[in-house]
């Protein structure tokens, strides 16, 4: 009997020990040299109420080399960051000390910064509804183009949804281009509304294990015709996921091919299209580009190519904040002593809680 209460004595205080530690969670520190690590994020449930119309499986587990697995907590936030100087010009040379970050307008500590080498994950939509059959041609041989330019094969994986009134997965993550371009070239014939909106929840959640960078490219006129999600359901999905979404407005590209001239018909909903890719694009550190030729949408694609090639990836390890889960938290990022740049990041970030 005593020997049964001694031992149910050092079980507790074990278990207790054991369950007393607590705090952030970091990369592990292990002294040089280590193999080649391959970094898994770990998913927590999130706050969203967002819808998750015509859910996409979930990404495979991609076994990407033999190396030490590092656990990352999700809840860390990473921060890419585009810098291009008074020229236009990518700044590639900054450190983690020339930048200030600021939550919710107070200095807060980086966590570390990497560079473009962080793998990508990218999900591409293509508008393929009944409104954006013009150049439709050139757009997929611009599309399979980018992948081409923007994969490397050791490191990225890319998958394509076509948009329609429904949103499918055309082809799931993959670093195999070919398959890639084999599902631009064996899209449906372009029909039915368009439910982008819904299709970029369904992106976003689909990437939201996938360890790396996670991108969105949107190839579209913008003009959301039957979504069940509003935008502001979209701006939080996107946030939530970590997710950074450029946008291919192909609006001008169609007009200039109906008649010669840039500018359209500014109607409400083009406009409205207009506000909300811009919007979306600038709450995650993306961009929109608008060409109107095939040579602007081919140096569309390649702007967005080389930007992920040169970005800065900050992390931030948040303080862990159980009762204010799914709050906002507003994000700041300046360059120290260092005057004509411009930075593009992600404007915020919604409270996680810590597993």
């Amino acid at each position: 009997m005593i020997r049964k209460f001694i031992f149910t004595i050092s079980f507790f205080v074990l278990a207790s020990s054991v369950f007393a530690q607590s705090g952030r969670v970091k990369p592990s520190e292990t002294p040089s040299p280590k193999p080649k690590s391959r970094i898994v994020y770990i998913p927590t449930q999130t706050n969203s109420k967002t819808p998750k119309p015509n859910a996409s499986p979930t990404p495979p587990k991609i076994e990407e080399d033999d190396g030490e697995v590092i656990r990352v907590d999700s809840t860390l936030v990473p921060i890419p960051v585009s810098v291009i100087d008074a020229g236009g010009q990518a700044v590639t040379d900054l450190k983690l000390e020339d930048f200030i970050l600021q939550i919710d307008g107070k200095t807060a500590e980086i966590g570390e910064l990497s560079r473009s080498d962080t793998p990508v994950r990218l999900a591409l939509l293509f508008d393929n509804s009944s409104s954006v059959t013009i150049a439709r041609e050139f757009e997929k041989k611009a599309a399979t183009r980018f992948f081409k330019r923007v994969l490397r094969p050791d490191k990225d994986l890319a998958a394509l949804y076509s948009v329609q009134t429904g949103t499918r997965l055309e082809q799931p993550l993959t670093k195999n281009v070919s398959q890639l371009t084999d599902a631009i070239e064996n899209f449906p014939v372009p029909a039915g509304a368009t439910a982008l909106l819904d299709a970029v929840i369904t992106a976003a959640e689909y990437l939201k294990t996938a360890a790396g960078r996670r991108v969105i490219v949107i190839v579209s006129d913008g003009e959301d015709t039957i979504s069940d999600a509003t935008f502001e359901d979209t701006v939080r999905a996107v946030q939530a996921n970590n997710c950074q979404v450029y946008v291919v407005k192909t609006k001008d590209f169609e007009n200039f091919k109906r008649t010669g001239q840039r500018g359209g018909n500014a109607n409400i909903r083009a406009l409205s299209a207009e506000y909300r890719m811009q919007e979306l694009t600038a709450q995650t550190g993306g961009a929109v580009y608008s060409p109107i030729d095939e040579k602007e949408l081919d140096r569309a694609f390649n702007q967005i190519s080389a930007e992920l090639s040169q970005q800065y990836v900050l992390s931030y390890y948040p303080e862990n904040e159980p009762d204010k889960r799914g709050e906002f938290r507003a994000i700041s990022l300046n360059v120290k002593n260092r005057q004509n740049l411009s930075v593009r990041t992600r404007k915020g970030y919604y409270i996680q809680k810590f597993n």
